[in-house]
């Protein structure tokens, strides 16, 4: 079943440079918020719109007691891979599906989520629907945001249809999550925990389906160089104040306080300005991410950085190590059966926002043979994804009845 829901969608957002470009607001994006509108009403479940653009279909809205929450989200990165996000709302449709069609009915409200703009990849802002939803991010910063064309996300949220005046903080909805479980395509290969001591990622394990006990803390921070504009035919090199250099330095000094740290550092993104092949730049920009187990070692990365440059960075975002719920946890491997592998997450999640918004969170992972992810080689097996939805059929039917 998840594999006919996500054959689906295989054709929306198809980058000619390889893998799918889903960002938010922008047309795919749209063309997945249809599908699953039409997806929910095919199961019978209440669709609405929250104030800030995350998607929600209902089952049993009127029962008594908050809400079991399951879903993930539906954009992408740039040429991104096909699972992340999309497999954990396929999942949860294919599990409501199999659930219904065995008589089983729900004791409290059940709900599938779609996050808006999880991965930032148009804005900048990664977890948007879900940090503004908990207040942890202002509306007035968030619809401030400008992508590469120079919209604002004001902008492309009116231009989509959607009433800007709703965007923010929504602590009735927040209350109203019991709890939220996220399933997700595994991501790296990351080590597990004591009882399989030496594995490395699900694949290691052996098994199809694993538990998150935490994610990583993690920051992404911009610095800006400036230059002096000249001509490149003309302008001896001593003359020059050229701002690509500085940026290439701070590049090299990422990965090598990195590996001094053990922790990861990544430049994925850079700008110059203004472009110009035979001119010296006026002005570059790179973007630092930062992870790893321990926070004051995150942030050691960037500080080696400025000290290099000279100059300060600008934190655009970061995220504290975030444990998930444990007895949640608990239940849901209960939900699984023994043995199930725990392991934690590099990447950041929506159910992490929720985790530290007090919500009580669990995630599910799927396993990735090779553990690539925001990658078109990005990919699991058709019996793992199945798995990951048995899985998840069990955890609903453990947690809402």
């Amino acid at each position: 079943m998840t594999g006919v829901l996500l054959g689906e969608l295989s054709d929306v957002g198809r980058d000619p440079a390889g893998g799918v470009t889903r960002f938010a607001w922008a047309a795919a994006e749209l063309e997945l918020r249809e599908w699953f509108a039409a997806r929910a009403m095919g199961l019978g479940l209440e669709v609405e719109t929250d104030g800030n653009g995350s998607l929600w279909a209902w089952w049993g809205a009127s029962l008594p007691g908050t809400a079991f929450v399951v879903g993930s989200h539906l954009d992408s990165v740039r040429s991104g891979g096909e699972w992340d996000g999309p497999l954990g709302v396929a999942s949860a449709f294919a599990a409501v599906d199999s659930l219904r069609a065995s008589g089983w009915l729900p004791t409290r409200p059940l709900a599938i989520v779609a996050f808006a703009d999880e991965e930032g990849g148009r804005f900048g802002l990664a977890c948007l629907g879900s940090r503004l939803l908990t207040g942890a991010v202002a509306p007035s910063h968030a619809l401030g945001l400008v992508d590469d064309e120079g919209v604002t996300l004001a902008e492309a949220m009116t231009a989509a249809g959607h009433d800007i005046d709703r965007v923010g903080a929504d602590p009735a909805r927040l209350a109203r999550i019991g709890a939220f479980v996220e399933l997700h395509i595994e991501q790296g290969r990351m080590p597990l925990a004591d009882a399989f001591t030496g594995a490395r990622g699900l694949a290691g394990a052996g098994r199809p389906v694993g538990v998150a006990r935490e994610i990583w803390p993690h920051g992404r921070w911009r610095i800006d160089l400036a230059g002096v504009p000249d001509h490149a035919g003309t302008t001896a090199l001593a003359d020059r104040v050229d701002p690509v250099l500085a940026m290439a330095e701070g590049i090299v000094e990422v990965r090598s306080a990195a590996e001094q740290l053990g922790i990861l550092g990544t430049v994925g993104r850079v700008r110059v300005l203004p472009g110009a092949v035979n001119a010296i730049a006026s002005a570059a920009s790179l973007w630092v991410d930062a992870r790893g187990e321990d926070p004051a070692q995150v942030r050691e990365l960037v500080t080696l950085v400025e000290r290099r440059l000279g100059v300060a960075a600008e934190l655009e975002s970061w995220t504290d190590i975030t444990r998930f719920d444990a007895a949640l946890t608990a239940d849901v491997a209960t939900a699984i059966g023994s043995d199930v592998p725990e392991l934690p997450s590099g990447a950041g999640h929506d159910a992490g926002v929720l985790s530290l918004a007090g919500v009580p969170t669990a995630m599910l992972f799927v396993r990735n043979p090779t553990g690539v992810s925001h990658s078109p080689e990005e990919q699991a097996e058709e019996a793992d994804a199945v798995a990951g939805v048995a899985a998840l059929t069990a955890v609903i039917r453990r947690m809402a009845s």
